[in-house]
């Protein structure tokens, strides 16, 4: 059943007309009751209508593009790739017929910030979402996030995921394009072991991330694979984790080398944290690569003018947030059964190299 601006008006124990100036700000409320009409919004999951009651069920020009950080040019690079897809026919005529209007939303990395756009994007209609990066494995939020995408799927929203996996439960996506970050993981830290080495330190990312754990899965597979670091306090002994930052990829790779002085290579979550974890190696009086080997992963533009050039895993960036912007516009079909895994190619740059012997 549709919920009415009167049932939120009742929920909130308010006028009507006090609900309206709430949510269209045009009319000093008091802060109290406006939290109240804002909860009970929230609560009954109330979308306004547009701007006629024949179009109270049709989507918007709005498509709404969620990343955890525009300044990171791994969320820069999807989000401005879908924005050329979604933009419109793109004749150059600058006259209208099918354009979008794509909106970045910067959740900060903040569970409740994802789902406050989406609820926010679903009261406007919004034609699609496109939704970067990897998601967070919180159970109640993955509910929350299941719950509130199918709801935007019964109104119309098409919804793509873009570097991230499915949700364990919910079928309200038109695709997800997922990342082989486990593949990726495990390739560069097999081409570490085939170089030589044999304790290698990771600085991984934040541990409620999928992208966190399906990287930190490759590298501990390769291990194994290899007869290394079998035990788990070892193991995690060699492993820090951190946001996906160059303060992190600074301050844990001197936590490892305090650890373990005998590492002989690192590899980090991403390039950004691999660039901080360069200057650790630097500050400590020691040469990359001939003292410790660095290794990062994503293959972000800067890594190549790193020195040495940083040894990396490419992840197509551009392409995918393209194809995902071309899904969310219903201009390509999506993947059988919905799910596509994009491969991961490692980059063998200066940055490795075989570790010194005595």
């Amino acid at each position: 059943m549709t919920v009415t601006l009167a049932d939120v008006a009742a929920r909130a124990r308010v006028s009507p007309a006090t609900v309206s100036r709430v949510l269209n700000g045009n009319y000093p409320v008091a802060a109290s009751t406006r939290e109240r009409v804002l909860r009970a919004v929230d609560d009954l999951d109330y979308v306004l209508n547009g701007p006629a009651s024949s179009l109270a069920a049709a989507t918007s020009d709005l498509v709404g593009i969620l990343v955890n950080d525009i300044a990171d040019p791994f969320f820069g690079i999807m989000a401005g790739a879908a924005q050329t897809q979604i933009g419109g026919p793109g004749d150059g005529s600058g006259r209208a017929g099918g354009e979008k209007l794509a909106v970045i939303c910067n959740t900060g990395g903040s569970p409740e910030r994802e789902i406050t756009y989406l609820t926010l994007l679903q009261r406007q209609r919004a034609a699609a979402v496109v939704l970067t990066g990897g998601a967070v494995e919180y159970p109640a939020h993955q509910a929350a996030m299941a719950a509130k995408l199918a709801k935007l799927a019964d109104a119309g929203t098409r919804i793509v995921f873009c570097g991230r996996p499915p949700l364990p439960e919910g079928d309200a996506l038109v695709a997800a394009l997922a990342f082989d970050n486990r593949g990726g993981g495990r390739r560069l830290t097999e081409h570490l072991i085939a170089l030589g080495h044999r304790r290698i330190g990771y600085v991984a990312g934040p541990p409620e991330r999928t992208t966190t754990r399906h990287r930190l899965e490759g590298h501990r597979e390769a291990l194994r694979g290899a007869g290394l670091d079998t035990d788990p306090a070892d193991e995690e002994r060699l492993t820090v984790h951190g946001p996906y930052d160059r303060r992190s990829g600074y301050e844990a790779t001197l936590e490892i080398l305090r650890r373990e002085p005998g590492v002989t290579a690192v590899v980090a979550a991403n390039d950004t944290v691999a660039l901080g974890a360069c200057a650790a190696v630097r500050d400590q009086g020691l040469r990359i690569p001939q003292d410790i080997s660095v290794a990062g992963f994503d293959d972000l533009p800067f890594s190549v003018d790193a020195v040495p050039a940083l040894t990396t895993v490419r992840l197509p960036l551009f392409e995918a947030g393209a194809r995902a912007g071309r899904l969310a516009m219903g201009k390509e079909n999506p993947p059988p059964g919905g799910i596509a895994t994009i491969a991961a190619e490692l980059m063998i740059r200066g940055s490795t190299a075989p570790p010194r012997v005595g």
